[in-house]
């Protein structure tokens, strides 16, 4: 059971309430986190910036729903995350969505991310093509299962397990080559 400060939950009552510079102190103080989760799930910054200010949307309109007993910050997650599925399900039919179900389940050794920054990963991760990404994000970040993905995404299971295949490969790919780009500039 989380316990909120007394702070944070006047502010949240304050909010409830419609006053806006409750609402602006909110937005300011949470912006950062919700903005890090909208990256992993966004193509860029703008469209991250989109998803979180839908998102404060949805959490100041649905503040009556927030219970008490679980972590403002782990509910603010969740919504921020579906906010993000569902603008990508809203954009879908602009990008390039390819059923690769006859993609092989390679094993991917990632002996290389000891060596490469968490930076440096997120990066690659934001390089992967948007159906990927959000595979990729939602099964290994997020911890959904194959089921849970394809029912989200509105694709089949085994379009999800394709897609996290081609996306731990093409991560492995990406990892390797800043990998050997660091050991040639520094070896």
């Amino acid at each position: 059971m989380a316990v909120e400060s007394k702070d944070l939950i006047k502010l949240l009552k304050q909010c409830q309430k419609g006053e806006r510079k409750s609402q602006d102190l909110l937005y300011k103080q949470f912006y950062g986190y919700a903005m890090g989760v909208s990256l992993r799930y966004s193509n860029d910054r703008t469209e991250a910036m989109e998803i979180v200010n839908l998102g404060f949307f949805k959490v100041l309109t649905q503040l009556n729903k927030y219970d008490r007993k679980l972590s403002f910050k782990g509910w603010l997650r969740r919504i921020m995350i579906n906010t993000a599925i569902d603008y990508y399900r809203r954009n879908a039919k602009h990008q390039h969505l390819v059923d690769v179900s006859y993609a092989k389940d390679e094993s991917v050794n990632f002996d290389a991310l000891d060596q490469i920054s968490e930076k440096e990963i997120m990066e690659a991760i934001q390089q992967l093509p948007p159906s990927y990404k959000m595979v990729f994000n939602l099964y290994v970040i997020e911890g959904f299962k194959h089921d849970e993905v394809a029912e989200q995404l509105g694709i089949s299971v085994g379009t999800s397990k394709s897609n996290l295949a081609v996306a731990r490969n093409k991560l492995q790919k990406t990892l390797k080559v800043i990998e050997t780009e660091r050991v040639r500039n520094h070896g």
